[in-house]
């Protein structure tokens, strides 16, 4: 094996998802199911005070400010349990979790596992290699979607950014998994499809770095990454991080672009 530890970014990387949060479809439903627990809401109103509610929590500044300049996570339970809250309604965990979860069942379009995802972090696994999840994501949507693709026994651990109150690119949710495991960033290496958060962010501290330009890629030059792949391959990704073939080989008919 090449690496002794390998972690992995979810959406965009391992996951292709497309999800719509201003769809009116969404907020009539959305509308209709405060409305059954007691929270009167027009479609309209839900809508605005739900962006404003996560405004307000992630402490978002001047419009126009560049994304990266800070890295805070909210918990997006807040965001419903203060809908309810405004209406007057105690909602408890019960109702917070299945109100999230038909929030996001109706604003997903689709959600599938890109082709040869599954299959390599089993290999990875089989090969002794430490696997884990490091994304950017609200567990409360993630945890059950990671069930539904059959990927929640594939890792060693998972890292969300919900549960840290920080994202990528920020160093300390890096460090969160790399200190409460015992791992060497020297061993170790980042996939993603995110020149900043995944790339950048890893690099910061001292993670290798593995660039997927994916379909949900942001639109940015390549990143500095110790290899990149101008298209979504886990083929070619895998005999990347198992170093299958020996040194400085390639997979064939491909070859990966080492920075």
């Amino acid at each position: 094996m090449r690496y002794r530890h390998c972690i992995f970014d979810l959406y965009g990387t391992l996951v292709d998802i497309r999800t719509d949060e201003r769809s009116p479809r969404l907020w009539v439903r959305m509308a209709e199911l405060y409305r059954r627990n007691g929270a009167g809401y027009w479609p309209g109103e839900l809508r605005e005070g739900y962006f404003r509610l996560v405004r307000e929590l992630e402490g978002v500044g001047p419009p126009g400010r560049d994304a990266h300049e800070a890295h805070p996570e909210i918990q997006i339970e807040q965001v419903f349990q203060g809908l309810y809250a405004q209406k007057g309604v105690e909602a408890g965990d019960g109702l917070i979790r299945r109100t999230g979860l038909a929030f996001r069942a109706h604003s997903t379009e689709y959600l599938r596992l890109y082709e040869g995802a599954a299959e390599l972090l089993r290999l990875l696994r089989a090969r002794g290699c430490g696997v884990w999840l490091l994304s950017n994501a609200q567990g409360l949507f993630t945890r059950w979607e990671l069930e539904r693709l059959g990927l929640d026994g594939l890792f060693d651990g998972v890292y969300l950014s919900s549960d840290y109150g920080c994202k990528k690119p920020d160093p300390r949710f890096f460090q969160a998994l790399l200190q409460e495991r015992g791992i060497d960033p020297g061993e170790a290496v980042m996939t993603g499809n995110d020149g900043v958060c995944d790339i950048k962010g890893a690099k910061a501290v001292g993670l290798a770095a593995v660039y997927i330009r994916s379909n949900l890629s942001p639109d940015e030059p390549l990143p500095d990454a110790d290899y990149v792949l101008e298209e979504m391959d886990w083929k070619r990704a895998a005999a990347i991080l198992t170093g299958d073939g020996g040194p400085g080989s390639h997979p064939e008919g491909h070859e990966e672009e080492r920075r």
